[in-house]
């Protein structure tokens, strides 16, 4: 079978270099080009698939220029809201074919950490059975964004699983906060946000109930972790046209 062709959006960063190691080790795969910060994307050096592993401001434009060349997309970068995504949708929808013939497709990946996919559906399952919940993300402190894009993914999914079960509102009986002490709320789950140094990407998810409580918890200690998925992600995309969120959609974790 022909490789796939991969390039690299993002190939100065440390998320980047790593994805760059990593497709030039992995079988069925070639790396045909790496591009840093202000390069000229142009074709993409006829890539299949790029790899996008920016910064939020830039992450958009690298996507719709990818997909407006029929190129499939795996996007690692964070900040992809509701807006974002209507967007990209209709950048889909009036895509070209692929170099395969078949749509476009682009994977919206929070985490490629495969224990961190497997937190987020525990947190998911364990969500209904307990009164009270709060998502804690630790991490480095030169992340530019806050919460994590798998925070605000957990907190959406234990939100749903929630709503689903007919649960109340998570009690809290806070009235009082002018410094915001009791972190942010998404979809009604408390989620905080901790930038240490020394840390690298980190969430524990707490459950409560009266005399119990479940600490379901993923470390990723060096970037490494994340490669697996990444490549997974990479020889899957082309078998999904359209808009994923989500890695867990194409292992069947969801």
């Amino acid at each position: 079978m022909t490789d796939i062709k991969v390039a690299v959006i993002g190939a100065s960063g440390r998320m980047g270099s790593e994805a760059v190691r990593a497709v030039e080790a992995a079988d069925g795969l070639r790396l045909v080009g790496a591009y840093g910060s202000g390069d000229d994307l142009g074709d993409l050096a006829g890539a299949d698939v790029a790899v996008e592993l920016t910064v939020p401001a830039a992450s958009p434009g690298n996507v719709a220029h990818c997909v407006e060349r029929g190129i499939h997309v795996v996007v690692g970068t964070t900040g992809w809201d509701d807006a974002r995504l209507s967007a990209l949708k209709d950048q889909l929808d009036a895509a070209p074919p692929s170099s395969s013939g078949t749509g476009v497709g682009v994977l919206i990946a929070p985490n490629f950490a495969i224990g961190a996919l497997l937190m987020m559906s525990f947190a998911a399952k364990a969500a209904p059975y307990f009164e009270s919940v709060e998502v804690i993300e630790l991490h480095h402190p030169n992340k530019v964004d806050a919460p994590s894009g798998t925070a605000a993914r957990t907190a959406g999914l234990i939100a749903t699983a929630r709503e689903e079960a007919g649960l109340p509102s998570v009690p809290d009986a806070t009235t009082h906060d002018p410094d915001g002490a009791r972190g942010a709320e998404l979809s009604g789950i408390r989620v905080h946000s901790v930038r240490l140094r020394g840390l690298v990407a980190h969430q524990e998810v707490l459950f409560g109930n009266v005399g119990e409580q479940l600490t379901i918890r993923h470390d990723s200690f060096e970037r490494a972790s994340f490669m697996p998925g990444v490549i997974a992600a990479v020889r899957a995309v082309a078998d999904h046209p359209g808009l994923t969120v989500g890695l867990e959609k194409y292992l069947g974790l969801d």
